[in-house]
This record gives structure tokens, C-alpha cells and sequence, in this order.
């Protein structure tokens, strides 16, 4: 079968179509034909060589949908041809924090496309209980860019922040994948969202997914910004996945009481806090990582019911994936980039 896949770490350079076997399946396994794939930082990431524990040679890949193609011995309630998605959270479902429903916490989580072969290849495999059916009220390039942001995004707000409504919301970086699903989710919740993007065409993108205010932060401080929108109160939450560039400015962006979850590092994981401005506001600051098989099933509803929507940047051939990770690492999408093999 044709992967696009890497036997060393580096630049683009390193990714190659490579004619690889197709995956022998376990009994309880399905092997399912990929139709699409969307890409994640984690992909960039791995290809870089910022974890060293991977297969090799690595097919990335997160968010998979596809057809299933063949079935494993003891799998029942899937057919051949049914449409299906791949949960990115792998977890035991049988430990302490499985039973609690926080599958991430789980000493036995992966990520598919991580810790295993992912989806950047005509055919992949996954557990049964993995799979999630999927309707064809969207395409399967839609599907696709759904599973991994959203789950994290609805993980972080809900789940790590206690989201409400009447809550004033700074989403950072509206243009990348789990910027997109974080307005949809905190304005489906009845929050008031400010967003911030590098450019106004994603500032404009981004009122209409629901943003109430935007702020180009490469033209002003947001923080300034959040300031003057909140009339100097500050935001009850900042969702924020960017790291060390935008982490002082975003604490300065909190009310008193107020809460900012994290789940990523893309421009560095180094950051400070000064104690005394962090216990005298009484701000609360919180890590996040995936999420829960339940969480996904929630947000698979509401995006069949339209009520969140995928965000697709642009559909690209599988062996253009070089080009496509380029894209990212340049900031240039808006929403998911997706790959069709």
C-alpha cells in the first residue's frame, strides 16, 4: 500500500511515499480503507524528532475516516463498507481513570498516529471499539477534520475549565484547527468570544464561526485589547495552545478568579509566573491533553446536528503531504488541512 511516511527524523525532505505492507489485523482490530486524513502540529512535531518513542518507519496521521475494509476475527457490529471515523484517544477502558472518564490519564493512553501507525496511508488499522460510525451528512474530508481538535477543545473548555454561560472567552490563534473548534464550542455554550489571528482574513473567518471580537495580534497587544473590550476586567477564560510567545500577555489578560487551560507549546515551552500577581488574583492555571471517548461521542452529535461544523482549510492529495505540512509550518491554513489518498 502506498504511506506517506518518514525512516528518520528532519525536515519535509524526510517524508516519502513509501510502498509498505498492508497492516496484519488482530481479532479484535478492523482494517480500515482511508478516504481522508487531516493534519495536526503533532504530526510536525513527530517529524522533527520531539519523541524519540515511535514506530518506525512513521505513518502519521491523527484524524482518520475511511470505509472498513476488512474485519478482525471476534469483531461484530461493523460491515464491510461502513463509513467510519478513528477515535485519536486510545486508552485501556478499564482502569481507575478510564471508569472516571479521563481516558487521558489512563497509564496505557496513546494517540493513534503517535505512539502507533497513523493515517497518512491507503489503508490503516484500529481497534473495534475505536471506531465511531459516521453519517454522510458531511464528507469524509469534513469527518476527518473534526476528531482530535474538537475532542480537545471541548476536553479543555468543559471538562479542565468549567465553561459556562455568560463567560468572556479569549481563544488564541483562531486559525489553527483547535483555535476553530474553541469558538464554536465556547459560543454554542453561551459564552462571549474574543479571538486573536495574525492576519484580518482569519480575523474575518473567525467572526463567522462566532467570535464576537477579534484582535490582530500583529498589529496591537492583545492583552491591551482584551483590556479595553472587557472595560479592564479581564476574561474569565483564556484558551490558550501557543506557548511562550503569547503566555505572559494571556495571564495578564485574566480576571480576577480567572482560569486559562493550556494543551501546547508551539512556540516554546518555557514560561514564568510571578507567584504574587498569580495568588493574590487567584487565578488558576491548568494543563489539558486529548480527551475522552465519551467527549468525542458528544461532539460527533453536535456536528451531525450542525450545531458545530467542520473547518477545512483545503483537500490535498496523500502524496502531497511535503507540501501540506509546509503549509502549516508557515501558519498559511485556516482550519484543518486534509489528505486524500
Amino acid at each position: 500500500m502506498l504511506a506517506m511516511a518518514f525512516a528518520k527524523t528532519g525536515d519535509v525532505d524526510v517524508i516519502e511515499p513509501m510502498d509498505l505492507p498492508e497492516p496484519e489485523l488482530a481479532d479484535d482490530e478492523v482494517l480500515v480503507q482511508v478516504k481522508a486524513c487531516a493534519l495536526n502540529h503533532l504530526d510536525l512535531w513527530l517529524r522533527k524528532g520531539l519523541s524519540p518513542k515511535i514506530p518506525m518507519p512513521h505513518i502519521g496521521g491523527s484524524d482518520v475516516t475511511g470505509e472498513v475494509a476488512k474485519l478482525g476475527r471476534s469483531v461484530r457490529g461493523f460491515n464491510a463498507g461502513q463509513r467510519v471515523m478513528i477515535s485519536p484517544s486510545l486508552s485501556c477502558r478499564n482502569c481507575e481513570w478510564c471508569s472516571r472518564g479521563e481516558d487521558s490519564l489512563c497509564n496505557e493512553f496513546k494517540v493513534f498516529g503517535f505512539q502507533t501507525q497513523g493515517g497518512l496511508a491507503e489503508f490503516t488499522k484500529a481497534r473495534a471499539s475505536d471506531l465511531i460510525p459516521i453519517s454522510d451528512a458531511w464528507s469524509f474530508a469534513e469527518w476527518a477534520a473534526v476528531p482530535l481538535v474538537f475532542l480537545t477543545a471541548w476536553h479543555m473548555l468543559f471538562r479542565r475549565v468549567g465553561l459556562k454561560p455568560g463567560d468572556d472567552v479569549l481563544v488564541q490563534a483562531a486559525g489553527s484547527g483547535v483555535g476553530s473548534a474553541a469558538i464554536q464550542i465556547a459560543k454554542l455554550a453561551g459564552a462571549r468570544v474574543i479571538a486573536t489571528a495574525g492576519s484580518d482574513a482569519k480575523l474575518k473567518l473567525g467572526q463567522e464561526l462566532g467570535a464576537d471580537y477579534t484582535i490582530n495580534y500583529n498589529k496591537t497587544n492583545f492583552a491591551d485589547e482584551v483590556m479595553k473590550i472587557t472595560g479592564k476586567r479581564g476574561v474569565d477564560i483564556v484558551f490558550e495552545h501557543v506557548g511562550e510567545s503569547v503566555w505572559t500577555d494571556s495571564l495578564r489578560c485574566l480576571a480576577r478568579n480567572g482560569r486559562l487551560v493550556t494543551c501546547g507549546a508551539s512556540s516554546g515551552p518555557q514560561v514564568n509566573i510571578d507567584l504574587r500577581f498569580f495568588f493574590s488574583r487567584q487565578l488558576t492555571v491548568t494543563g489539558s491533553y486529548m480527551g475522552s471517548r465519551d467527549e468525542l461521542l458528544q461532539v460527533v452529535k453536535l456536528v451531525e446536528r450542525r450545531a458545530l461544523r467542520p473547518v477545512v482549510d483545503r483537500v490535498m492529495p496523500l502524496r502531497e503531504t511535503r507540501e501540506a505540512q509546509r503549509r502549516m509550518e508557515e501558519r498559511e491554513q485556516f482550519g484543518k488541512i486534509v489528505l486524500e489518498p
